[in-house]
């Protein structure tokens, strides 16, 4: 059954009073017939005579509250929203009431699993009244935008459903690294992946070793990107690669992680620890030309030929 609210209770009280004082033979407005159609639940009638008013002139807000009140009735997301946006314009004494029908909608919408329809209606109502609570549809909301690649949008409707269950599941989590990883942000992602992993057993974390890895090498690569990276910094490079390497996933970066090491170590004056992972690309997956590369490194290293020029020379 459809919700009552101040809208509803107004029409079925002008409906009453319309039925009680009127006769057959007395004209009415189109808004009075609205009102009586609507209290007889004939909601497409009522909206043809509420539009019609709304056609002659009667842009008022009551009236235009009614055609968005009962276009809400009708689960017709989209024109009751812009009615109700045109409604607020005009007195914002409606927000609240046009913010409840457009909830109302967004539960209904879920309920028929019409998830379009949801994003649109709490989308609308968020519009109207920025902050409003989403409740129960957050995990719904999250899943919608995450399912349809709009990632960022995903993410602030699951720090509210995370904020809102007692147990944090684990695939909420796991989804919420994945959101992250997907816009870039592989920092905050490897917060969410490595808590994930923590709380599932040790057969269900394949996935997650993946994420984790590849996380792990863009983090580190993001860090040796910068200008004038600091020992500390290479230091946590370091510390990334070496997860990447741990975990041994992905293998088609792994010969490409031993060498970013190769390289971050030689940068830290490690002349032996730079030695052994150029020597250890060789022995990774399809190494291709890093290979060759990291031999070059190697004996540059080891013969002292070359790295004055390289990076600063620290390893001699």
């Amino acid at each position: 059954m459809k919700h009552t609210n101040r809208a509803t209770l107004i029409l079925l009280a002008a409906a009453a009073a319309l039925t009680a004082c009127s006769s057959g033979t007395t004209e009415v407005s189109s808004v009075r017939r609205g009102d009586q159609a609507f209290a007889q639940g004939k909601y497409e009638e009522a909206l043809a005579e509420y539009r019609l008013a709304v056609r002659q002139g009667a842009e008022d807000a009551p009236t235009l509250a009614r055609v968005a009140h009962t276009y809400a009735v009708l689960d017709r997301v989209d024109d009751a929203a812009s009615f109700y946006a045109e409604v607020v314009r005009a007195d914002s004494s409606y927000t609240d009431e046009a913010v409840s029908d457009l909830m109302h909608m967004a539960e209904e919408a879920r309920a028929r699993n019409d998830n379009f329809a949801m994003a649109s209606a709490v989308e609308r109502a968020l519009q109207l009244r920025p902050g409003v609570g989403v409740d129960d549809l957050a995990l719904a909301l999250a899943r919608h935008y995450f399912k349809n690649g709009q990632y960022g949008r995903a993410l602030p409707f699951y720090q509210k459903a995370l904020a809102e269950t007692t147990d944090s599941a684990p695939d909420i989590v796991f989804e919420v690294g994945q959101a992250h990883e997907e816009i870039g942000d592989c920092q905050h992602a490897l917060v969410f992946f490595e808590r994930y992993r923590d709380m599932v057993p040790r057969w269900k974390r394949q996935e997650v070793n993946w994420y984790i890895g590849t996380c792990s090498f863009e983090v580190a690569r993001d860090i040796r990107s910068k200008r004038d990276v600091s020992p500390q910094e290479l230091e946590s490079a370091l510390e990334m690669l070496q997860q990447t390497l741990d975990l041994g996933v992905p293998r088609n970066i792994q010969a490409q992680a031993w060498f970013d090491k190769g390289e971050i170590l030689s940068d830290l004056g490690d002349c032996s620890g730079a030695m052994d992972a150029y020597a250890k690309v060789r022995s990774a997956d399809n190494p291709g030309a890093l290979a060759e590369r990291a031999q070059s490194r190697y004996d540059e290293i080891r013969f002292g030929r070359g790295l004055e020029s390289y990076r600063g020379g620290r390893c001699r």
